[in-house]
């Protein structure tokens, strides 16, 4: 039993809260346990100046940090983005890349917001699973109000972190364990099983290949669940295949 009462591959209780924001196309506030994101997707009518005349629009993100997200204060970032916020910030953008037929966006473009309230651990995977919804439903507002002709939606996206705690793999970590285990990984997958990114370190002691597939099997069974749990709120227009 972990730290706080779950098994090894139980994930936090995960809450996506639609249209938490009134003026941006779409918004949610996801829930990774204590860690708390507000995504936003925000929709401009021109694709970036490099994908112009290519007839390909664009998703792109930004990730960032209240102050007091954390148990001390952290400096607000003016000017140059700090390496992580920046890496973290083109791996959402990368994920959610992959959720949609860039060209039926037609030289326009979507920016995923993913402002982080509250950090438990799991910040970028609780964004690249909130930002996803929150880019669907922009998407759907903008077929309804007649700016783009098709939902270009091809895939769901989800994402969960695993680690190694001696020869146990556990599931979506939260801070203590994160800061605590001897090897952490991150999967960004798709509802058919798909691997868009892995991510992964030790810390201590190198991982073998064998532990590598648990960790690879505990993180697919984790992605199922954040399907389901972005289905809740996606499926009157986007559903998950039957065969899922």
């Amino acid at each position: 039993m972990r730290t706080d009462g779950r098994q090894d591959h139980q994930i936090r209780e995960v809450k996506i809260t639609p249209n938490f924001l009134e003026n941006a196309e779409g918004a949610v506030l996801v829930e990774f346990g204590k860690t708390k994101v507000i995504c936003t997707a925000s929709y401009e009518d021109t694709a970036p100046k490099w994908l112009q005349g290519s007839g390909q629009g664009w998703v792109t993100a930004e990730y960032g940090m209240l102050p007091r997200s954390t148990h001390s204060r952290v400096k607000r970032e003016k000017g140059m983005a700090s390496g992580r916020t920046h890496e973290i910030s083109r791996l959402i953008g990368r994920s959610l890349r992959v959720a949609v037929d860039l060209r039926k966006l037609n030289e326009r473009q979507i920016t995923i917001d993913c402002d982080v309230i509250q950090a438990d651990g799991g910040t970028r995977t609780a964004s690249v699973t909130g930002g996803f919804v929150a880019l669907a439903l922009a998407l759907k507002k903008l077929v309804d109000v007649s700016e783009i002709r098709d939902l270009p939606l091809v895939n769901y996206v989800a994402a969960v972190s695993t680690g190694l705690r001696g020869e146990k793999v556990l599931l979506d970590l939260n801070y203590e364990e994160d800061s605590s285990v001897q090897t952490d990984m991150n999967f960004v997958m798709t509802q058919d099983g798909r691997f868009v990114e892995i991510q992964g370190t030790a810390e201590h002691h190198p991982f073998t290949r064998e532990e590598l597939m648990k960790m690879m099997e505990a993180a697919s069974m984790g992605c199922r669940e954040l399907f389901l749990a972005q289905e809740e709120v996606l499926k009157s227009f986007f559903p998950l295949p039957k065969r899922f």
